[in-house]
């Protein structure tokens, strides 16, 4: 195995940092916007679910059935390949990279944000009906803020594994750091070393925003 180690070329890389680097802020990117645009999306179907709005409430869950019940590689080809069928026009990748990352977020976010308001004391949300807030001030303004801390580290283990999701896009030809590496071994014909540098990207990236899940774990017990 150490003799097999010490026979890569990793010197062949170096030429392709600069793709390697795009694809890493282009991941980043990715993943950034597409976490952001998950807890819009999850709180507002969180809020219908847990709101006594019955029609509402059945096309929030249905659609949380949806995106967690298909493959997120069949939800991007759908959005990239299928929208020129649908609305007439083609989307570029990057657009349907982060409206499929989105879509899907925002399903597993909403579980997430919904489990974190209900788990909230309702005497507070009571209390805060007597003192004449309205029933979304109160929301708003005492339960919601404490459902999002209960939440946090569940909400850095969904941004790991929607960072991991992220290589999917490579599918549809957008450079993420797995299309940078494809690039690499496409030119060098060397399949162990793009990949590894890959893997290695990905681990640090993943053990940061670990270390901040346990931070705030610790944070919070305290």
């Amino acid at each position: 195995m150490f003799l097999a180690m010490a026979a890569l070329n990793f010197s062949k890389m170096w030429p392709f940092r600069k793709i390697f680097i795009n694809g890493l802020f282009n991941t980043l990117e990715l993943t950034i916007l597409a976490l952001a645009f998950g807890i819009f999306l999850g709180l507002i179907l969180a809020l219908v679910k847990i709101a006594k709005l019955p029609l509402l409430g059945c096309l929030a869950r249905f659609y949380t059935s949806i995106f967690r019940g298909t493959p997120l590689l069949v939800q991007i080809f759908l959005i990239y390949f299928g929208a020129k069928e649908v609305i007439g026009f083609n989307i570029d990748a990057f657009p349907s990279a982060l409206l499929s990352l989105s879509l899907n977020a925002g399903a597993y976010i909403s579980e997430i944000l919904r489990g974190g308001i209900q788990a909230v004391d309702g005497g507070q949300n009571e209390a805060a009906r007597s003192l004449g807030l309205g029933y979304w001030r109160s929301m708003i303004n005492i339960v919601i803020p404490q459902g999002l801390k209960a939440v946090l580290p569940s909400m850095v283990n969904e941004s790991i594994s929607l960072l991991k999701d992220t290589s999917l896009v490579s599918t549809v030809g957008m450079l993420d750091l797995m299309r940078a590496g494809m690039i690499a071994q496409g030119e060098t014909y060397l399949a162990f070393e793009p990949f590894l540098v890959i893997a290695i990207i990905y681990y640090i990236l993943v053990m940061i925003l670990s270390y901040f899940s346990r931070k705030l774990e610790r944070n919070l017990v305290q």
